[in-house]
C-alpha cells in the first residue's frame, strides 16, 4: 500500500457519470498519476491518496486509489495553488499570486470574513470580490462535509451521496439520528449506518439504533425468503445482531405498530404471533385481494367445450388426457386457474391445447416467465412469443442522481395488460413483489393461468406464492399426475418422480440419460466430472462444454461452486496473454468465462446487434441468473462486457462487477427455471438442512438429455429421503382466507 500526498496538478479524464478519474498529483517535486473514483475533486486541491502502484502496459506506472482524503490548504504556497488551479472562476494562476502575496497565510480567512477587502487588489471589483467569496464558501461546505464524514469512516463516494441527500442538514441528522441513512440512501444499509453511529458515540440501547435493528432483522429475513418473522424468532434475532437483551427490543414493537412501520398478526400455521415490515404485510393483503377480484367464474358449457376440444385434435394432433381436459375447461371457464404437475406431466402440451382453443375464439393472449431462459422454452415449446414477466410488465424507472434506480413498471393499475388471456409458467419462482406487481397489471375480466410444479424450491425472493395459492382452497387448482409415454422412456422423468414421492432409486440400473458415477473422495469426483464435461457428454448430448451445467447444492467447501469455478475456469479457459483479466474480490474474471448475474439490475442498458454489429433493438434489465460471456475486458476504460444467452450485450463498469460470477458451476437454486443439455451434479456430504428431497429434485429436472450424478450413493439416497424443507414465514394463505369467499 502506497500513500501520496499532493496537489491535483491536472484531471485528464473523467467520467461524469461514475466519477472515475484520470489525474496527475504534483507530490514534493515527484508527478504521480492517479486512477480510481474521485468526486469534488478539482484542479489544485490537495488530497492524501492511498492504493497499489500498478504498471499500466500503455500508460506507465499508476498509482491505484482505494482511499483518499482531502487537505485543506495550510500555507501561502498551499492557497496560491488553490486559487489559481481554475477552482475559483475568473482567478487565474497571476491573480491568485497577487492575493496571496498582499494578505499571505491570512488570505482564505479574509476571502471568508472580509470578502470586500479582495477589491483593494488590482483587477478585482467589489462583484468580483462577492463572487469570489460565494465560490469560496459554497466549495468551504462541501469539503467541511467531505472532512467530516471521513471522519467517521465515510468513503467518499457515500460521502458525497450523504451530503446530496441532505446538504448542510446533514450534522443535525447525523448527530440525532444516523439510522436515517439506511432509509433515506440507497447503498447504505443498517451494518453502515450503525458503524458511523457508534463511531459518533449514539448509544447500544438507543430507541434509533433498537428500531432500525428490528427493521434490519426483518429485511434480512426477507432475503431468507420469509415475508415476516415469529415475534420470538424476531427478538431472538433482533438481539444477536444488536448485542441487545429482548426485553429491550419488545418495548418497541407496539411504538413501531403504531407508527405503521410493522405489522402484527396472529397466525395459525403456525400459531404464532407475526411481525411484518409493514411493506410486506400489505404486500400479501393486496395480493389476496387482487387474487380473489380475478377469481370470477365463467358458464360455457362443457360440451361446446369438448366439441372445440375434439377440433383442436382433428387440426393439431393434440391428444389430452381427462385431467388436461379438464385444464383446459377450467381455463375457459375460471378468471384465474393454476396448472400444476411434475416433469413429463404433459403441461406443455396443456398450455398448447389453451392457446388454441382461445386463439380459436380470436382472444389476444399474452406468455411469460420469470426468467430469460424459461421465457425461450416456454416459446420453443408453444411457438408463441414469451417474455421475461419484467418485460412483460415493461421495466421502467430513471435512475436518480445517487444511482439508486427505484423498480417501476409502465404496466400497472393506470396502464394494464391489453390481453384476454395470460399464461404464466414455473410460477413457484415467482415471489411476492413480481407477483403484486403482476396482478395490478392484469384486468378483471382477463383470464390468468398460473403453471408451475409446486415441488420446486420456491422462489428466491420472499414468500411461498404459488404454495400458498394451492394451500388455501379458494381457486381452482389442476394437477396432472399422468406419466405420458413418450416420457416414461426417459429415466430422468421416472426417477424425478420416484425421488418426488419416495420411491428407491436404482443407481446400478444401466441407463441413458440417467447415470450414477460413484466416487469416494471429492478430489475423486472433481476429476471425473472434468472428464464428463470436456471429453464424454459434448459429443454424447450433441452441446458443448460450456452449454453442459455444473449444479452443486453448497457455495462453500471441496465440491462448492467457489472452488469449482476456479478449477473449471483453468481448464476451459486458461490464462492467456491475449485475453484481458480483471480481479475482484480474489476472483479472476477473464475474458472468454462463463459468467452468471447474480442480482437484478433493472436499469443497466443492453444492446442486441446483428452480424454487422449494428444495434436492431435495445432495452434496460439484466436479471438475477441471467447467463452470458465476458467477451471483452477494457481496462482504461474499466468496462467488461458480457454477451447474456439472448444475445444481449451489456457493459459493467469495474465497480458493478459484483453483480456477476463464474458460473462453470452454479447452484441448484441458482439454476431454477433452467434447462440444459445435461447436468452434472456432485454428492458428497452437506448439511442435512441443505440437502433435501426437493434440492435433488429441482437438480435432476433441469437436464434434458443426460443426468450424471457423481459421487457417493449413501448420499444420494439421504436427500431422497429428507423431507425437510427450510421453513418459509409466508402469510399470504392467511391474507386469502381472511376474505370472505364469494
Amino acid at each position: 500500500m502506497a500513500t501520496v500526498t499532493g496537489f491535483v496538478e491536472k484531471i485528464k479524464y473523467r467520467n461524469e457519470d461514475n466519477g472515475y478519474t484520470v489525474l496527475d498529483l504534483s507530490s514534493d517535486g515527484e508527478d504521480y498519476v492517479l486512477v480510481g473514483t474521485f468526486s469534488y475533486i478539482s484542479e489544485g486541491e490537495m488530497i492524501e491518496a492511498s492504493g497499489s502502484m500498478k504498471e499500466h502496459p500503455v500508460y506507465g506506472e499508476q498509482l491505484a486509489v482505494e482511499h483518499y482524503e482531502i487537505k485543506s490548504p495550510e500555507d501561502a504556497a498551499a492557497m496560491e495553488r488553490y486559487l489559481g488551479s481554475g477552482a475559483i472562476k475568473g482567478v487565474g494562476a497571476a491573480l491568485a499570486a497577487r492575493i496571496v502575496r498582499r494578505f499571505k497565510a491570512d488570505t482564505f480567512r479574509v476571502i471568508e470574513e472580509e470578502p470586500e477587502r479582495l477589491a483593494e487588489i488590482k483587477g478585482i471589483s467589489e462583484k468580483m470580490a462577492q463572487a469570489i467569496a460565494v465560490q469560496m464558501e459554497e466549495k468551504k461546505d462541501v469539503r467541511q462535509a467531505m472532512i467530516f464524514l471521513q471522519g467517521y469512516g465515510v468513503s467518499m463516494n457515500l460521502a458525497v451521496k450523504i451530503y446530496q441527500e441532505y446538504g448542510p442538514r446533514m450534522y443535525g441528522i447525523l448527530k440525532e439520528n444516523p439510522y436515517r441513512l439506511a432509509d433515506d440512501i440507497h447503498g447504505i444499509g443498517f451494518k453502515l449506518a450503525d458503524e458511523i453511529a457508534q463511531r459518533m458515540g449514539i448509544l447500544m440501547d438507543s430507541d434509533y439504533r433498537v428500531k432500525a435493528g428490528i427493521l434490519y432483522t426483518l429485511l434480512q429475513a426477507a432475503g431468507q425468503g420469509h415475508t415476516y418473522l415469529p415475534k420470538e424468532e424476531l427478538l431472538k434475532q433482533a438481539a444477536a445482531i444488536l448485542l441487545v437483551d429482548e426485553p429491550a427490543i419488545e418495548k418497541h414493537l407496539l411504538d413501531m405498530q403504531v407508527d405503521r412501520r410493522i405489522v402484527m398478526r396472529e397466525t395459525e400455521d403456525p400459531p404464532v404471533l407475526a411481525v411484518y415490515a409493514a411493506s410486506y404485510y400489505y404486500m400479501e393483503l393486496n395480493t389476496a385481494r387482487m387474487l380473489h377480484d380475478l377469481n370470477v367464474k365463467g358458464s360455457t358449457p362443457e360440451a361446446e367445450i369438448r366439441e372445440r376440444l375434439e377440433e383442436i385434435r382433428r387440426q393439431t394432433g393434440l391428444e389430452l388426457d381427462p385431467l388436461q381436459a379438464q385444464a383446459v375447461t377450467e381455463a375457459v371457464n375460471s378468471g384465474l386457474l393454476i396448472i400444476t404437475g411434475g416433469p413429463g406431466t404433459g403441461k406443455t402440451t396443456t398450455i398448447n391445447a389453451i392457446i388454441r382453443y382461445f386463439e380459436m375464439e380470436h382472444m389476444d393472449i399474452l406468455l411469460a416467465a420469470p426468467t430469460g431462459r424459461a421465457a425461450k422454452r416456454m416459446t420453443e415449446a408453444t411457438g408463441y412469443e414469451a417474455k421475461t414477466i419484467h418485460r412483460l410488465l415493461e421495466i421502467s424507472g430513471a435512475p436518480q442522481e445517487d444511482g439508486s434506480a427505484p423498480l417501476r413498471f409502465e404496466r400497472n393499475e393506470e396502464h394494464p395488460l391489453d390481453a384476454d388471456v395470460i399464461i404464466i409458467d414455473e410460477t413457484s419462482m415467482v415471489d411476492i413483489q413480481l407477483m403484486l406487481s403482476l396482478l395490478k397489471a392484469v384486468n378483471i375480466g382477463t383470464r390468468l393461468i398460473l403453471v408451475g410444479d409446486v415441488d420446486q424450491l420456491p422462489s428466491v425472493g420472499p414468500g411461498n406464492v404459488l404454495r400458498d395459492m394451492i394451500d388455501s382452497g379458494r381457486f381452482n387448482v389442476v394437477k396432472l399426475t399422468h406419466i405420458f409415454r413418450q416420457a416414461a422412456e426417459s429415466d430422468i422423468i421416472v426417477n424425478a418422480h420416484r425421488i418426488n414421492e419416495g420411491e428407491r432409486v436404482d443407481l446400478a440400473r444401466r441407463s441413458r440419460d440417467f447415470l450414477f458415477i460413484r466416487r469416494d473422495h471429492p478430489d475423486a469426483i472433481v476429476s471425473a466430472m472434468l472428464t464428463l464435461l470436456t471429453q464424454k457428454l459434448p459429443a454424447y448430448v450433441h452441446a458443448r462444454p460450456f452449454d453442459i451445467q455444473i449444479l452443486t447444492p453448497m457455495r462453500k467447501g471441496a465440491l462448492g461452486v467457489e472452488r469449482l469455478n476456479q478449477i473449471l475456469q483453468s481448464f476451459l479457459n486458461p490464462p492467456d496473454k491475449d485475453k484481458a483479466e480483471k480481479e475482484s474480490g480474489g476472483v479472476i474474471f477473464r475474458e472468454g468465462d462463463k459468467v452468471m448475474q447474480i442480482k437484478n439490475n433493472y436499469q443497466i442498458p443492453w444492446e442486441i446487434r446483428n452480424s454487422y454489429g449494428i444495434v436492431t433493438e435495445n432495452g434496460t434489465g439484466v436479471f438475477n441468473g441471467d447467463v452470458g460471456i465476458l467477451r471483452q475486458i477494457n481496462t482504461f476504460g474499466e468496462l467488461l462486457t458480457v454477451e447474456f444467452d439472448d444475445g444481449k450485450m451489456v457493459e459493467y463498469e469495474f465497480k458493478q462487477i459484483e453483480e456477476l460470477e463464474l458460473a462453470y458451476a452454479v447452484t441448484i437454486h441458482k439454476s431454477q427455471g433452467s434447462e440444459y443439455p445435461a447436468v452434472i451434479i456432485p454428492l458428497h456430504s452437506g448439511p442435512r438442512m441443505l440437502m433435501t428431497r426437493n434440492l435433488l429434485y429441482t437438480a435432476v429436472t433441469r437436464a434434458r438429455a443426460c443426468v450424471c450424478l457423481v459421487g457417493l450413493p449413501d448420499t444420494f439416497y439421504g436427500m431422497a429421503d429428507n423431507r425437510m424443507e427450510q421453513r418459509r414465514y409466508s402469510g399470504l394463505k392467511d391474507r386469502i382466507l381472511e376474505i370472505p369467499a364469494a
